[in-house]
């Protein structure tokens, strides 16, 4: 009789249903070599019997976790708790576990999250990095351990990466305003991301080029404190500004949340798209049109391209642009 104090082995469920541990090992992996019907009756016992699988015995045969980790910014930014999400069914689906880390966007804190993901000898590492001479790149690159960039892409390096078509993301935004009566165009963006801002900006004056908009009507502004963007907006908005696109969809309700509050109407005294298209994955009070960069299938690629790395170190870099849509609203 198994002694109650001590963890449910193996050995334990191949007494209680009569198969060997070999058969029982192989079943709770679910493996296809096995009937069904017995999969399922070995499974049914194993949980009856509370047996919890011993990870770090099977690290220790392997030579792999089977834990990644996800190294993001804030989990307060709908767009990275979405993206984790979606990471998530994926790495389980997939027989991973996933460790989540928070960065912070602070360089310091980005290198300790390395620092803990490697203590914990994950097998690979999905990261959204503050820069790209982030201290915490540096310690990826000479770790040896497999990593992907998430949302970032930085031309020249050989970093696994994937992340969307920025520059068409800022376009559509730019035509979509323009087609829709606007004139007098701008970007706002809280803070500089790396590349992604640079990016679609890009896409977004060239739109307004095409349209034949004149340099003097397309703006740019980059402030971080609430009052800052108020001043931003209203300076905008009396010099004739009516579109504006914002780096983001959380931006965006920011800037309607201040306008609002301020006295001033959305769309009618500005139209605002955004970018990320949370609504497609979470509702919120007011609906704004934005860029689609399909967190889905950025999900699942970059949980690919991590275990196409881990699997053969020599692979050449793998770097997949997603495409873009505008969902209108």
């Amino acid at each position: 009789m198994k002694d109650a104090s001590r963890p449910v082995t193996l050995q334990d469920i191949a007494d209680a249903t009569g198969y060997t541990v070999n058969t029982v090992s192989r079943a709770l992996k679910n493996k296809d070599d096995i009937g069904r019907e017995t999969r399922l009756r070995i499974q049914r016992v194993a949980r009856e019997m509370g047996y919890v699988r011993n990870y770090l015995a099977s690290s220790l045969r392997s030579g792999r976790t089977k834990m990644l980790a996800m190294i993001a910014g804030s989990m307060t930014n709908p767009f990275y708790a979405i993206l984790a999400d979606l990471i998530q069914r994926e790495a389980v689906r997939l027989g991973y576990s996933l460790c989540i880390l928070c960065s912070q966007d602070d360089p310091d804190t980005e290198l300790r999250a390395v620092e803990m993901a490697i203590s914990r000898q994950v097998d690979g590492v999905l990261i959204t990095p503050c820069s790209f001479d982030s201290p915490a790149l540096s310690q990826l690159r000479s770790s040896g351990i497999p990593f992907v960039l998430l949302s970032r892409f930085q031309e020249g390096t050989r970093d696994d990466c994937v992340y969307c078509d920025d520059e068409e993301g800022g376009y559509l935004a730019a035509k979509h305003l323009i087609e829709t009566g606007h004139r007098k165009l701008a970007m706002l963006s809280f803070h500089q991301v790396v590349f992604a801002s640079r990016k679609r900006f890009s896409g977004f004056r060239r739109a307004c080029a095409e349209a034949g908009i004149p340099d003097s009507d397309v703006h740019y502004g980059c402030v971080g404190d609430p009052d800052g963007v108020l001043s931003r907006l209203r300076e905008w908005i009396a010099s004739g500004v009516s579109g504006l696109f914002s780096f983001c969809d959380v931006e965006a309700w920011s800037a309607i949340t201040l306008l609002e509050n301020n006295g001033l109407r959305v769309p009618e005294d500005l139209t605002v798209v955004g970018f990320d298209n949370i609504l497609g994955y979470i509702g919120f009070p007011k609906p704004i049109s934005s860029i689609d960069c399909h967190l889905q299938e950025e999900a699942c690629t970059a949980i690919d391209l991590l275990r196409n790395r881990i699997h053969d170190p020599s692979l050449p870099p793998q770097q997949v642009m997603l495409p873009v849509e505008i969902i209108r609203r």
